[in-house]
């Protein structure tokens, strides 16, 4: 059998992989750096290569992307210890059989490598469109994005689950602008928020004159999205009656508008999102078990932000760079400690519309917890033992930045950076007085503002 090529610079865990190989009845050819895999493709051939996205020397994706044009048809495991959408993506758009988070289980890529022994060499995707931006590092939400890569692999049916408010919209959106439809129409219609007989209409159409008020015929959202995506959000909330009907769509791609006598075929793909557990709502008898199978073919479990409350920090500063771009907002370590500690009921949209308010009322680019709504004021004031504020609310903010990779350097300038702009707004963003005030020289007041890229404040 061919070697096995493991592109991985952690030695402990190269050497594991090997043995793992070994077991497999495979040679194994180690490379520490992306170049020296390259190269090795060049001279000889493999069965399968296993690949780390951090590499000392250049991105794995860039090595998978390059190993497309020099071995189109080699399986490839791709491993991380930092798990992103846009590199799940990424990875499954490049022609990627596999695709597993760090810590490993050895067992679990034992068995992955395996079946990609064994099985048939993947083709070649399509390149990679640009991704919606869905943010996050905890456990939880990796795996709900190696499951969006696959759903964006596939035509297959998806159903998104998940409490209210924590993306499941922005989730199927994703999908669409990553899969085979993306230059068809994504078509979005919410369940809930229509009466019976008027979600019959919107969904399926009708023909003129068919109830009181249809003067005319109109097609319904299953016909517009002809050719891409139906996105059918809270899909448990849908009469018995629409759901038989819809069920006969899904199995056989062909409908009848309200008052029609015409079958109709649309050929498009369906996403359905739900905040309840279906499975109990087959067992109560209120949503048909034959349908639930035909909408869950995959499914992507997205999880509460109380469960992934260290993402909190990565999600402000995402809404922040959206809701002012032009001021630059970050938070402050106590205003960020303040938002880990919320429990989220209302989850990433609650988040947002916390985070909308403490633009509206600040004015400078630091969010203090005084900007924050009066529930976390209130808290603020608990929020630490006394003569201990700044080391309680600095962990957490450390804590995130160590997890991100960031250098002391850069933690230490941003912390001096945010120091400043706090120092500046609470003299009035006069300097002369911060510098008089602080025993600082002007003249080293700007030269700190230049070094950490904030502009010189205004005489």
């Amino acid at each position: 059998m061919k070697p096995i090529l493991i592109i991985e610079d952690e030695h402990a865990l190269a050497a594991a992989l090997a043995a793992i190989c070994r077991r497999l009845g495979c040679e194994a050819l180690l490379c520490s750096s992306g170049q020296r895999a390259l190269d090795e493709l060049a001279r000889g051939e493999f069965a399968l290569a296993v690949l780390d996205i951090g590499l000392p020397d250049m991105s794995g994706l860039a090595v998978l992307e390059q190993m497309r044009f020099r071995a189109p048809q080699l399986p490839a495991l791709i491993i991380t210890a930092h798990a992103n959408l846009e590199n799940a993506v990424a990875a499954k758009q490049l022609g990627a059989s596999a695709y597993l988070v760090k810590p490993l289980d050895l067992h679990e890529v034992q068995e992955t490598l395996r079946q990609l022994l064994s099985a048939a060499p993947p083709a070649p995707a399509p390149p990679r469109d640009s991704l919606a931006q869905l943010v996050g590092a905890a456990p939880a939400m990796q795996r709900s994005f190696v499951e969006i890569a696959h759903a964006c692999a596939t035509d297959a049916p998806v159903l998104i689950t998940g409490p209210t408010g924590t993306g499941k919209t922005l989730t199927a959106r994703v999908i669409h602008a990553n899969g085979a439809r993306r230059a068809a129409p994504f078509v979005t219609l919410h369940c809930s928020a229509l009466p019976e007989t008027l979600l019959e209409s919107e969904l399926f159409g009708h023909e003129k004159n068919s109830f009181t008020g249809a003067g005319a015929a109109r097609a319904g959202h299953i016909e517009r999205a002809q050719g891409g995506t139906l996105f059918l959000d809270e899909i448990a909330d849908i009469s018995p009656a629409i759901q038989a009907k819809l069920l006969r769509f899904v199995e056989e791609r062909t409908f009848t508008r309200i008052g029609g006598r015409e079958d109709l075929r649309v050929d498009l793909r369906l996403i359905t999102a739900t905040n309840k557990n279906l499975r109990d709502e087959v067992r109560a008898g209120r949503f048909r078990e034959d349908l639930y199978y035909r909408l869950h073919v995959l499914e992507i479990a997205l999880p509460s932000l109380h469960e992934r409350a260290a993402d909190v920090p990565a999600l402000a500063a995402s809404f922040l760079a959206t809701l002012a771009p032009d001021r630059h907002a970050q938070l402050s370590p106590a205003a960020a400690e303040l938002l880990q500690r919320h429990t989220w009921p209302g989850n990433v949209r609650e988040l947002r519309n916390v985070l909308e308010h403490a633009i509206a009322v600040s004015n400078g680019g630091v969010i203090l917890p005084q900007h924050l709504p009066r529930a976390f004021r209130d808290l603020a004031e608990s929020a630490a033992p006394a003569g201990q504020p700044l080391e309680a609310a600095l962990g957490p903010w450390l804590q995130h930045k160590l997890a991100a990779g960031a250098s002391y350097r850069e933690m230490h300038d941003e912390l001096e950076a945010l120091a400043l702009r706090h120092l500046l707004a609470h003299f009035g963003g006069k300097p002369t007085v911060l510098a008089r005030e602080t025993k600082m020289n002007r003249v080293t007041l700007r030269r700190k503002c230049r070094l950490l890229g904030e502009p010189p404040p205004a005489e």
